[in-house]
């Protein structure tokens, strides 16, 4: 038997404070002065917190892991300030891995260039004669270099494919920006896979991220097949060192293929007998993103730089990936299959069809505990706030997005104008219409160390403090609701309540050790906090005990 008291310090169960805790075998014991009971343990190691605080470990209700352990082996760009400094990373890594076909990055930031629009030949002048692929920060949207375009056979009359745009410059000749998956495809459908030792060690370096930011569980938000394989693989070699649950990427324009493959890719995770990875949830996108006027509203984007949806004459109001019913009738297929509909939802027509979409489900088949998800909800209108906790949907929302950075003012605002930029991320609103709210970061879109961005959910401020007072205050959380939504809410979402995201008796010690007590900590400082220590089941998985 292996036991260990935590004591000299604060310990917050996350529904209570307490000054002791006892884990045995990796299972909270006792809370409390029933954890001092000699007879509860006798021979107990004792860890002194100093001073510090104990409470339930972070749970990643949205992210892409795998995606962001693969940044680690391209380029780095993520960084970058400038386009120059992107073109000279890429420059460098190509020099310094000549035996690379294909030069393969991501995240750049996409308010780096005018509109989100970059051009080929800025990356031809660093690799001209091997294709180049970089992802932007939103990983809808890619940049590549012009022999990255002639592998796709895209040209000046490539026609706009389903789901994806093909920006072109006044010439007419190919840009080399590519906005959403089907455009997106024409060139990762070429692009040689990536070897599968890389791709387990890319969940090796997830891992090593997660943990360093007192995450322990993750919700892989986009599987594919291959995907699977990899996760599969690495459970198979026991190589996961923390808790995964990937949902299966439903495609509208493949549905009909995979729906009759889910239920057998979640048997292999089944098989695979590691109780670190699960399979229950299929994910869909109903739409883009604001800042490639891809998000679905409904009213028309400000600029009136695309035209998708409408056309000129009625306005741009984005791109609905699931036209008409199928997104209701996909959904309902999945729910059948006993698996939860987590559903991407950016602009509020998006979100509207998400809801419909849910409604749907519940009304045509048999009562069950769905716990369906929408994730992002950047912008909801007033009419289906309260459709949330009606229907128990689980907004997934990103804190750490609900400020007014350089992506807010320079690429969303003008898309979206001022009075309804302003309604974005109704945080504080749904929390307290009862909606059961969890929290993810969308990693490595943005950071996924959930002190950043519960910093932005109790100020509603960039790191820099501004504006006073916080952007839309209204919608500030309470510091220990955002806790709360970072570790019990998203435990709920993965139905795992009776497992981890409290500290109770009976529950798995998932816990993190902080240095200092984050609910007597100033929003702007959260992100200094100090992460001392990380547990998986009892077991340190990251920093130190003394």
């Amino acid at each position: 038997m292996s036991a260990t008291l935590y004591t000299g310090g604060t310990i917050w169960t996350g529904r209570e404070e307490t000054a002791a805790l006892l884990v045995v075998d990796g299972v909270v014991t006792a809370i409390g002065e029933a954890a001092h009971a000699h007879d509860a343990a006798p021979d107990a190691a004792t860890v002194d917190l100093r001073g510090g605080f104990l409470m339930p470990s972070f749970g990643d209700g949205h992210a892409h892991p795998l995606y962001g352990g693969l940044e680690a082996v391209g380029p780095a760009v993520r960084g970058c300030t400038s386009v120059d400094e992107i073109v000279s990373a890429v420059r460098q890594f190509a020099e310094a891995n000549p035996e690379q076909e294909w030069i393969v990055g991501a995240s750049y930031d996409g308010s780096l260039a005018e509109g989100g629009l970059f051009d080929a030949r800025w990356l031809d002048a660093a690799v001209p004669d091997r294709p180049v692929v970089l992802r932007a920060w939103d990983y809808h949207t890619v940049w590549c270099n012009s022999v990255a375009l002639e592998r796709a056979g895209i040209t000046a009359d490539t026609p706009d494919p389903a789901l994806g745009e093909i920006p072109h410059r006044e010439d007419g000749s190919v840009l080399g920006t590519l906005r959403e998956w089907g455009a997106v495809d024409l060139v990762m459908n070429v692009m040689p896979p990536r070897d599968e030792q890389m791709r387990i060690d890319a969940l090796g370096t997830a891992a090593d991220y997660y943990l360093a930011h007192g995450v322990t569980w993750v919700q892989d938000a986009w599987v594919e097949p291959a995907d699977v394989a990899t996760y599969v693989e690495a459970a198979r070699r026991d190589a996961l060192r923390m808790r995964f649950n990937l949902a299966l990427y439903a495609d509208p324009r493949h549905f009909d293929t995979q729906v009759t493959r889910f239920a057998e890719q979640r048997r292999l995770v089944e098989d695979a007998g590691n109780p670190l990875l699960t399979a229950q949830t299929v994910k869909f996108f109903a739409d883009g993103v604001v800042e490639n006027e891809t998000g679905a509203l409904l009213q028309p984007y400000c600029s009136g730089l695309h035209s998708h949806g409408d056309g000129a004459a009625g306005g741009n109001r984005g791109m609905q990936n699931w036209e008409g019913d199928s997104l209701a009738e996909a959904a309902r297929r999945v729910d059948e299959l006993g698996l939860q509909i987590h559903i991407h939802a950016i602009g509020d027509a998006a979100v509207r069809q998400a809801l419909d979409a849910i409604e749907y489900v519940v009304a045509q088949n048999p009562p069950r505990d769905r716990r369906p998800v929408i994730a992002h909800c950047q912008l909801v209108d007033d009419a289906d706030l309260a459709r949330f906790a009606a229907l128990g949907v689980i907004p997934n929302m990103q804190p750490l997005w609900a400020q007014l950075d350089a992506l807010m003012t320079v690429l969303t605002i003008p898309r979206l104008g001022a009075e309804r930029a302003d309604r974005q991320y109704p945080i504080n609103t749904l929390d307290t219409s009862g909606a059961p709210l969890s929290f993810g970061s969308d990693w490595p879109v943005s950071s996924g160390a959930p002190l950043d961005g519960i910093a932005v959910a109790t100020s509603r401020r960039t790191a820099d403090g501004e504006p006073q007072g916080g952007w839309t205050p209204h919608e500030v959380l309470p510091i220990e609701r955002a806790l709360t939504a970072y570790t019990a809410g998203v435990a709920r979402q993965a139905f795992a309540e009776n497992t981890w995201g409290v500290l109770t008796p009976g529950a798995s010690a998932d816990m993190v050790w902080l240095q200092r007590d984050p609910r007597a900590t100033a929003p702007l400082d959260l992100p200094t906090a100090g992460i001392q220590a990380t547990y998986l089941r009892g077991v340190l998985m990251h920093g130190a005990e003394d």
